[in-house]
């Protein structure tokens, strides 16, 4: 008997129900996982939050840490590096191994480093840990080989700085002060070697003592006492026989080498000589000072502040004292450190100094000591970047080549700085990389004051081109009057570029988005403004009324009616703004100034559209931006709604909150809205086509007329007052209402694949609300437009892609959207999405009370199922993870398209993800990236030349041409009927939690990937990278994770940087190229790349910072100087080596030996490459070991046959034998 397999109905059951199979003919995708890898590029701005500084004066490089435990190298502009400590430890101080190419750096947790400086990437040699005590200073030589290591203890420890062990010589505090001393005397805040006998090693403690240790005879020679006075620094003069000390009073100090019982000389710089029976002037602490001489003239003196504490409100500064001459230089920030410039490293020569590097909390300043004055040098890095606080990056990789020219050629115009010194920087090292990219990169920064800074980015520097003050068209706010609701009012919160027509689109913190269009002749004109009432509020009801009777139809502000904010109707359940709100709506933050305005060269406005007030609320936030030069439509939204703006006739053409887009389709239940209409409920529609004047003179545009045809958007006409009229007397007609049943929507549906089109999206989707004339005149409107767009678009031939998406309603992943009265779908579990019926048990998930604006894409595409072409649309992505498609009906270019108005209308699409939307992008039917239509720059002067040719044929051949290119690989169906029309189109998806690619215009889902379940989508874009594209994205786990398109094929997953900041998350940005950039700290961009080429040539890109140079000569000793003082000659190494001093204590420190070696490195970054040829190689060894152990076992074997034989012969020998006769 056959044996019932139940396994085997399981299995046809599933596979009954299971997706239907690809096709086998799919788009070869040529990205694989060994195109990307992900590594730090350069790091550009201010060191964030510095604590330490150093300068080779030979090598001309300077190092700066800072308390993350980040140092960063500087030399000649354009050579700049950044090098990380493993943990997050401050770096207290860094010393320089002058001319070696090395670098120590001492940190927070009682560690040294040695750092490697003659590789592009600098790496630690050796490093050494303290475990007992806490190390507080430390000081190098020139050209000696030991470390002096000074603690809290008071002790000072010597240690090799080839090897990094330290010696066994340990000079310990009880031995250098007096036995007469009952006090411990503090940390070692100072060590310096006498500069003309270096068997001298002046120790200065915290309690103001000072010791001078003979390391010959291991004794105090000497010892200074500053009276109870707390010692910052010390600095010797060149010729070793007097040094100077700073202390905490504000005084100065000068001794004699051989005069320990008091000092030669004490003197406050700053404060009034006390008087008899007074004290004297209390002055803040000098924190350090330096005795630099020269040649000729008097030495300088150099310390920092020292100013009396009665000065209130005086500046942090920094003192230059020559002779008799004192200046005093006031800094803007507090000095972390400075240090001399002098063209001599050796200490016991005249430095003759020529300039001062002054290290600030949030600035590097040079001062020229060789000009009268002290002028600064200007500083040539970018380290104006934070000058206001960055609030946003835009990245744009593979640019026109012809934007930096531009740029640079504003930027240069604009008034330079003066004041500064006319020396070149002195700070000179270092050589730029030998390669450079090949294509040109700017970024965009936006600042807190309303500024925008374009730099060129190219290769791996970063060089300011152009700053643009988005504030100068505001009046200004009084000082004692700032702004109610933000404290940086101007502050810039998004920023849309349109490369190729220059068209720049910026979004402000007060709700304000201004765009500019790029001029290169200075013209004065007064800026057109548009106020715009985008606004949805709704109430947390925690006991909803059932008697509360539903709010009205929106006003005109919000909805199609008014002027310029025309193009869709609004739904009835759901409203932006109100008739009675209307009264109660504000004005914008700020004010535009009036009157024409001077705009110089580069970015002149042309719009500002403002958000207003509404009962006294400020707008929210803007979230996204979009613009398109060819349509000449800019859209933007936030967390309350939509609005689309015509930048050409300066209207608006839809002003909706975010549930009105969805109409009647809304798949959530919303929380009741909150208006004011609630006491007094307007009648009907005449009340609303009443408070509809007022709005239409807000939104009107400048240039426009006051004839009411070109206001209202409803039809190629408008709406005239006669038409508002027959409204208004149909007020009282009861508005259709549709019922919960009707207003269905699946969470992955689509919408409107009717065979009616317009007429039964509209009648479902939008048209519950509005009256039956209305949306009469809507459709006449829609079908007067289209038609003339489809007969002229359809006759291009069809090619289906490779990948062919599912077919309509077989989809699993994105069901067919059933028209309204039917059962809706129900979405696929493996979505994680739930059913839309509309059933008594309704879950709490569904009630939302808030749903912004998240995404914007113009394109031209398929709107619905059954578009045979496509057509410039819209589409919107929300917060909740909709996708929504808008139509965009525009008139035809020239004259026309400056007097006819833009149709804007819905297409009933609505496609479903989880999470918010971050990002849509559109593929062709190869598999490669739909750029966005656009109108090529041109310059006016050419313009008013060949107005005729610009106006009747220039811009729409481009827009044609273009179009016809586009389509041409689309080849549409000569039939537009549903069986004939294949998918042509791909859409991109991805939302906080997946991505999906979705076939157009069939709307079916023909891939998609969960990206993350633990986590979350921070940044998502798709970019190019080797002739190809994909999906990027930035998780708030750290990951970088990339996708092949369309499959969704995972390629990278690399865990990059954790998110620890929501700073990187805002500022996070990918381009081309594999090119990315975020905002790592305050002050400071980090560039990355995630293309394995661009690894591959980054060690050619990268600059060299050392390079050989030979070291000054010393300073010549006369012959009589000579023989009446012959200083000693210590041989450090027999007085700290191991013979003499022996091993120091384990206990006392740690060697921990580094990878900073070339070999380590190349061993530890070796690309795939270098990784495959250390296989094969071992792979070769381990065949050559295979063979000598063959070689080995045949011997083996060969000597066992013959001990076998042996032993044979000498049984057979022994065999007959007795055993005396052996």
């Amino acid at each position: 008997m056959k044996k019932f397999n139940f396994k085997k109905v399981l299995d046809g059951l599933t596979s009954s129900s299971a997706p239907p199979a690809k096709p086998e003919t799919e788009i070869t995708e040529t990205l694989g996982s060994e195109h990307f890898q992900v590594s730090k590029t350069v790091r550009h701005g201010f060191p964030y939050q510095p604590t330490s500084m150093a300068y080779d004066p030979v090598q001309h490089i300077l190092a700066i840490g800072c308390k993350s435990g980040s140092i960063r190298l500087f030399g000649r502009p354009g050579v700049d590096c950044h090098v990380m400590h493993d943990n997050d430890a401050a770096v207290l101080q860094l010393i320089f191994l002058v001319n070696e190419g090395a670098l120590v750096s001492v940190c927070s947790d009682d560690s040294l480093h040695l750092w490697n400086l003659r590789q592009k990437r600098p790496a630690i040699l050796h490093s050494l840990k303290y475990n007992r005590e806490r190390i507080t200073y430390c000081h190098l030589p020139f050209q000696s080989k030991w470390l002096y290591i000074g603690t809290e203890r008071g002790n000072v420890h010597i240690a090799n700085i080839e090897s990094f062990v330290l010696s066994g010589y340990v000079i310990n505090w009880n031995k250098a002060i007096e036995l007469s001393q009952r006090t411990h005397p503090g940390p070692v805040v100072s060590l310096s070697d006498n500069p003309t006998d270096s068997s001298k090693l002046l120790i200065g403690f915290e309690t103001g003592m000072i010791v001078q240790w003979d390391l010959k005879t291991k004794t105090a020679e000497c010892r200074y006492s500053c009276e109870q006075q707390t010692l910052h620094s010390l600095a010797w003069h060149h010729e070793g026989k007097q040094f100077m000390c700073s202390h905490a009073d504000g005084s100065l100090s000068v001794w004699n080498y051989r005069s320990p019982g008091k000092p030669a000389q004490v003197f406050q710089p700053h404060g009034h000589p006390a008087q008899k029976g007074s004290k004297p002037e209390a002055c803040r602490p000098i924190m350090k000072v330096a005795w630099p001489t020269q040649r000729t003239g008097d030495p300088f003196i150099v310390f920092s502040d020292g100013l009396p504490y009665e000065r209130s409100g005086r500046r942090p500064c920094i003192t230059v004292m020559q002779g008799k001459s004192v200046t005093v230089l006031e800094m803007e920030y507090p000095v972390i450190n400075f240090l001399p410039v002098s063209s001599t490293p050796w200490p016991n020569d005249f430095q003759d100094p020529y300039a001062i590097i002054v290290l600030l909390e949030n600035d590097l300043v040079v001062i020229d000591l060789t000009t009268p004055g002290y002028p600064c040098f200007q500083n040539p890095y970018p380290m104006d970047l934070h000058e206001s606080p960055v609030t946003c990056c835009t990245y744009y990789a593979d640019c026109p080549p012809e934007m930096i020219p531009a740029f640079y050629t504003v930027g240069s115009r604009q008034q330079k700085k003066t004041g500064f010194s006319d020396k070149n920087w002195p700070v000179k090292g270092g050589e730029w990389g030998t390669s450079t990219c090949s294509y040109p990169e700017i970024i965009i920064t936006g600042h807190a004051d309303g500024s925008l800074k374009f730099w060129d980015a190219s290769a791996v520097t970063l060089q300011l081109l152009y700053k643009l003050r988005t504030s100068k068209i505001f009046e200004k706010q009084p000082l004692n009057q700032s702004t109610e609701y933000e404290e940086d009012p101007f502050a810039i919160v998004k920023i849309a570029m349109c490369c190729e027509s220059r068209i720049l689109c910026v979004a402000g913190t007060s709700g304000h988005v201004i765009v500019y269009r790029y001029n290169k002749v200075e013209t004065t004109v007064e800026v057109p403004t548009l106020e715009i009432a985008l606004v949805y509020e709704v109430d947390d009801l925690d006991s909803p009324d059932t008697d509360q009777i539903p709010p009205p139809m929106p006003p005109p502000s919000s909805s199609v009616g008014s002027a310029g904010s025309g193009g869709m109707p609004s739904p009835s359940p759901h409203h932006s703004t109100s008739s009675e709100g209307a009264e109660k709506v504000g004005s914008p933050l700020l004010k535009v100034k009036s009157g024409p305005q001077k705009m110089v060269p580069g970015y002149q406005v042309d719009l500002c559209a403002q958000l207003v007030t509404v009962e006294g609320e400020p707008p929210s936030q803007i979230l996204c931006l979009a613009i398109n030069s060819l349509y000449g439509l800019m859209a933007f939204g936030n967390m309350q709604g939509l609005a689309i703006v015509d930048i050409i006739q300066k209207t608006t053409l839809l002003n909706l909150g975010t549930p009105d887009l969805y109409g009647s389709a809304d798949p959530y239940t919303r929380a009741q809205p909150r208006s004011p209409q609630r006491k007094k409920p307007p009648a009907g529609l005449g009340d609303l086509g009443e408070a509809q004047a007022v709005e239409q003179e807000r939104c009107r545009s400048p240039t426009a007329e006051r004839d009411e045809s070109n206001g209202v958007c409803l039809s190629p006409t408008g709406t005239t007052r006669k038409k508002l009229a027959d409204i208004k007397r149909n007020r009282n007609q009861p508005r259709p209402r549709m019922s919960k049943a009707h207003s269905t929507a699946s969470m992955e549906g689509n919408g409107g694949d009717d065979s009616d089109d317009m007429c039964n999206s509209l009648s479902m989707s939008w048209g519950s609300s509005v009256s039956r004339l209305l949306r009469t005149e809507l459709i006449k409107a829609e079908a007067k437009f289209r038609r003339p767009r489809s007969s002229s678009t359809s006759v291009v031939g069809s090619q289906s892609p490779k990948v062919s998406p599912k077919s309509a309603g077989t989809d699993p992943h994105v069901p067919s959207h059933k028209s309204p009265g039917r059962d809706s779908p129900k979405a696929d579990s493996k979505d994680g999405s739930f059913s839309r019926s509309r059933s008594s048990s309704m879950s709490s998930l569904e009630n939302v009370s808030a749903e912004g604006i998240n995404c914007l894409s113009f394109t031209e595409s398929y709107t619905r199922k059954t578009d045979p072409v496509t057509s410039p649309c819209l589409w919107v992505g929300t917060t909740l993870g909709s996708v929504l498609v808008i139509v965009l009906n525009l008139p035809p270019q020239g004259d026309q398209r400056l007097t006819q108005p833009v149709i804007v209308s819905p297409s009933g699409t609505i496609l479903r993800l989880k999470g918010a939307i971050l990002a849509m992008s559109f593929l062709d039917c190869n598999g490669m990236t739909i750029p966005p239509l656009y109108a090529k720059w041109e310059d006016p002067k050419k313009k008013d030349e060949n107005r005729e040719s610009k106006d009747g044929q220039s811009l729409n051949q481009r827009r044609g041409w273009q179009q016809l290119q586009h389509l041409h690989r689309q080849k549409a169906p000569s039939s537009p009927t549903t069986e004939t029309i294949t998918d042509r189109q791909f859409v991109v998806i991805c939302s906080e939690k997946q991505a999906k690619v979705i076939s157009l215009p069939s709307q079916t889902c023909a891939y998609k990937l969960n990206i993350t379940e633990t986590s979350f989508v921070c940044k998502a874009d798709v970019v190019s990278i080797a002739n190809s594209v994909c999906l990027a994205c930035f998780l708030a786990n750290g990951h970088i994770m990339t996708f092949s398109l369309p499959s969704l094929r995972p390629l990278l997953d690399s865990d990059f940087l954790p998110l620890a900041d929501m700073r990187i998350a805002q500022t996070f940005s990918f381009s081309n190229c594999g090119q990315a950039l975020y905002l790592c700290t305050p002050s400071e961009i980090q560039r990355i790349t995630l293309a394995a080429d661009t690894c591959e040539s980054l060690q050619e890109m990268l600059c060299e910072l050392f390079l050989p140079v030979d070291t000054p000569e010393g300073p010549k000793q006369s012959f009589f100087k000579g023989l009446f003082s012959s200083p000693s000659i210590v041989d450090k190494e027999e007085l700290f080596g191991e013979a003499a001093s022996g091993k120091a204590s384990r206990s006392v420190a740690k060697h921990i030996p580094g990878t900073g070696g070339i070999e380590g490195v190349k061993a530890e970054s070796g690309s795939a490459m270098a990784e495959v040829q250390k296989a094969r190689m071992a792979l070769v060894e381990r065949g050559e070991k295979l063979s000598e152990l063959e070689e080995r076992t045949e011997a083996l074997k060969v000597g066992s046959e013959l001990y076998a034989s042996s032993a044979h012969q000498v049984m057979e020998k022994y065999k007959n034998k007795k055993w005396y006769q052996l």
